[in-house]
């Protein structure tokens, strides 16, 4: 018995798909309020995601993510940020199979309650 060789195509992932999953894992995470805007100049009206707080590079089958982020007043700035990066790495290795090669956040602000919420 000889079996046929199995024929594959090819996976495209969209990204919009990475920036939603860099985007929901991120907001799951306990202590993060919301994201913020990435800062930039005329080059950012260009740009997906970048009013999202999110910037995804994809270089060789492997992704790179940018977040800005909001967190809320009583938590711990860095035990945030590490599980941040942790759970958006896990998430999109998990999801899509691509390799990470970073997760850089940016703590741009901190929530209050009572505070504005723009």
């Amino acid at each position: 018995m000889t079996e046929a060789p199995s024929r594959r195509g090819k996976v495209i992932i969209a990204p919009d798909v990475l920036l939603t999953i860099a985007k929901l894992s991120a907001l799951g995470v306990p202590g993060v309020a919301r994201t913020s805007p990435i800062p930039g100049g005329v080059n950012r009206l260009f740009q997906r995601g970048l009013g999202d707080g999110v910037r995804i590079e994809v270089k060789d089958q492997a992704v790179a993510v940018e977040l800005h982020l909001i967190v809320q007043h009583d938590t711990n700035v860095r035990d945030v940020s590490r599980a941040v990066q942790a759970e958006v790495a896990r998430a999109i290795q998990e999801m899509v199979g691509m390799t990470v090669l970073n997760v850089d956040v940016h703590i741009d602000d901190v929530a209050f309650p009572g505070g504005d919420e723009a």
